[in-house]
C-alpha cells in the first residue's frame, strides 16, 4: 500500500511481496505546518556560512559511507534492485556529495568582474529562498543528492518529497542529515503520494526541483506557472543508441548497449530505450546482444550474480506487456521475454524486439523497464531522422571507432548528453538536463547544478572619492 492520505502505511518488498515495515502516521505531516515551520527556522540557516555549509555536507558524505552496507540493503529491500547495483547508487552518491563539497567554494563565493580604484563590480550568489524537492523513486540516493545536497550548500532551506515507493530511504536520508548536523532548521522530510506533492505546489515556496516523469512534472509546472520562481524539472527519456559500421569488437560493443539498456532494469532515466544498427553489422550485433541478455542472471536481488532483480512498480508491468502486444500487432519480432513472471514479486522477462519501426509504442512511449527495440538502418543519416524522432531529449549515444564521425552524428541530434562509446552514466562535473519534454528550467550538477538554486546580484560600487 501506498500513501495518499496522512494515516499509518505499509511498506512491501517488490522482489517477494513481503512485509517490510509500517510507517507510523506521526511520519505523514500537513505539508501547510512543516512551511511554516521551516519559514520560522529560514533565517538562522541564512546566517550559517558557506564553509559551515561545506563542513555539514562533507559530514553527510561520511555518514553515507559509513552506513553503506545497512543503507544499500535498506534500498534493494525497498525498490528491488540487485545489491550491487544499490551499493553502486550509494557510491556513486558520495562521489557526487565530494565534487559539490570540493567545488563549493568556486562556484558560490562572490565573483570580481572589475576592480579599479574607481569602481568595484562583483557578483553574489544569493540562495532563492525554501526550495521544494520532489524527488523520484529509480535511484533516491542520487536523484535527491543532485538536487538538495546543492540547494543547501547554496544557502536554501529544504522541504524534501521522496517517491512514496521509496519513503524507508527517504527517511533514511533524513536521519543522516539530521546525524550530520543540519537539522530541522533547513532540511524538512515530507512522506506521501501524489497528493502530498500537489499540496507542495501550492505552498508559498521559493523553488521547485521534480525529478520523475513528464506528465508528473508538467502538473508541477502548471501548478506554480502564476507564481514567477525558478522551477527545475528532469522528467522522461526514450533515449537512443547508434551503433556504427565501422564498430570492430561487435561483441564488446553490444555488452555494453545492452547494460546501457537493462542496467536497473531499465528503470533510469538515461536507460537506452531504442537501439538502431547499422545494416552491415546488424546480424552479428544482435547475435552478440542476445548472447549478453541471455548470460544474466534474473532472481532474488541479494542473490549472488543476479544482473535483473524485481520491478519497483507493479503497475508498470501491464505498461511492457502493452508495448509487447502492440510491437507484436505491427509485425515485431519478438527475441526474447515479453512475460510476466508468476512470482509473489514484481518480476518481467528481459525483453528484446526487432523487426520494430516508430508505429510502435515501444519505439515512442517511455518503457522504463527491462524492454528493448532494435532497428536497422542504413546510414548516418536514416540514424539521426530516427534519433530525433522523439518527444524527449536526455541523451544520446553513437558508438564508432570515429570519434569525428561520432561528434558529427551526435552534434544534430537534440540532446542534453552525448555519449561516444559509453552510455548511460552522469558526471558530476558536467551538466544534467533535458530538451524537449525530457526536461526544463536549468540543469542539476556542475558549476551550472549548484548556481541553480541562486539568485545572482551584481554590485556596482563606486567610491565617495570618485563621484
Amino acid at each position: 500500500m501506498r500513501p495518499n492520505v496522512n494515516r499509518s502505511v505499509n511498506v512491501f518488498n517488490p522482489a517477494t511481496g513481503e512485509y517490510i515495515k509500517t510507517i507510523d502516521s506521526n511520519w505523514f505531516n500537513d505539508p501547510r505546518d512543516e512551511t511554516l515551520t521551516i519559514k520560522t527556522m529560514h533565517l538562522s540557516w541564512l546566517q550559517t556560512t558557506l564553509q559551515e555549509r561545506i563542513q555539514l555536507m562533507q559530514n553527510f558524505g561520511k555518514q553515507l559511507e559509513t552506513r553503506k552496507d545497512k543503507l544499500a540493503n535498506l534500498l534493494t529491500d525497498e525498490v528491488g534492485k540487485p545489491l550491487w547495483q544499490s551499493v553502486n547508487e550509494i557510491n556513486g552518491a558520495i562521489s557526487r556529495v565530494k565534487w559539490m563539497t570540493d567545488n563549493a567554494e568556486k562556484f558560490l563565493s562572490d565573483e570580481w568582474v572589475t576592480h579599479s580604484d574607481n569602481m568595484k563590480e562583483r557578483i553574489s550568489y544569493d540562495p532563492i529562498g525554501i526550495v521544494a524537492v520532489i524527488s523520484a523513486w529509480n535511484y533516491p540516493y542520487l536523484v535527491g543528492v543532485n538536487a538538495f545536497v546543492a540547494a543547501l550548500l547554496a544557502g536554501n532551506t529544504v522541504l524534501y518529497k521522496p517517491s512514496e515507493y521509496a519513503m524507508l530511504t527517504g527517511m533514511e536520508i533524513d536521519r543522516l542529515m539530521y546525524y550530520s548536523g543540519v537539522g530541522n532548521n533547513a532540511f524538512k522530510l515530507i512522506l506521501g503520494g501524489s497528493n502530498v506533492g500537489e499540496q507542495l505546489t501550492s505552498m508559498p515556496l521559493d523553488g521547485y526541483c521534480f525529478t520523475g516523469s513528464y506528465n508528473s512534472g508538467l502538473k508541477v509546472r502548471k501548478a506554480v506557472s502564476d507564481r514567477l520562481i525558478p522551477v527545475q524539472l528532469e522528467m522522461g527519456g526514450k533515449d537512443p543508441v547508434y551503433v556504427m559500421d565501422d564498430i570492430q569488437d561487435i561483441p564488446k560493443v553490444a555488452a555494453a548497449v545492452a547494460d546501457g539498456a537493462f542496467y536497473n532494469n531499465g528503470q533510469s532515466c538515461c536507460a537506452i530505450e531504442r537501439v538502431y544498427v547499422h545494416e552491415a553489422i546488424y546480424d552479428e550485433f544482435l547475435k552478440s546482444f542476445l548472447e549478453v541478455v541471455k548470460s544474466w542472471k534474473l532472481g532474488y536481488p541479494k542473490d549472488e550474480n543476479v544482473y535483473f532483480g524485481a520491478i519497483t512498480r507493479k503497475e508498470q508491468i501491464s505498461i511492457l506487456l502493452a508495448q509487447v502486444e502492440d510491437a507484436l500487432k505491427y509485425g515485431a519480432t519478438l527475441q526474447l521475454g515479453g512475460r510476466k513472471i508468476a512470482h509473489a514479486g514484481n518480476y518481467f522477462e528481459p525483453t528484446v524486439l526487432t523487426e520494430v519501426n516508430h508505429n510502435m509504442k515501444v519505439m515512442m512511449e517511455e518503457s522504463f523497464g527491462p524492454i528493448i527495440g532494435i532497428m536497422k538502418v542504413k546510414d548516418d543519416s536514416t540514424a539521426i531522422k530516427l534519433m530525433n524522432d522523439t518527444e524527449y531529449g536526455l541523451t544520446a549515444s553513437v558508438f564508432s571507432t570515429s570519434q569525428e564521425r561520432a561528434e558529427s552524428v551526435l552534434s544534430k541530434v537534440n540532446s542534453g548528453t552525448a555519449y561516444w562509446n559509453c552510455c548511460d552514466r552522469v558526471a558530476p562535473g558536467l551538466p544534467w538536463s533535458g530538451r524537449k519534454n525530457s526536461g526544463f528550467g536549468g540543469a542539476t550538477l556542475s558549476h551550472l547544478g549548484l548556481r541553480q538554486f541562486t539568485k545572482p546580484r551584481g554590485w556596482q560600487l563606486r567610491s565617495v572619492e570618485a563621484l
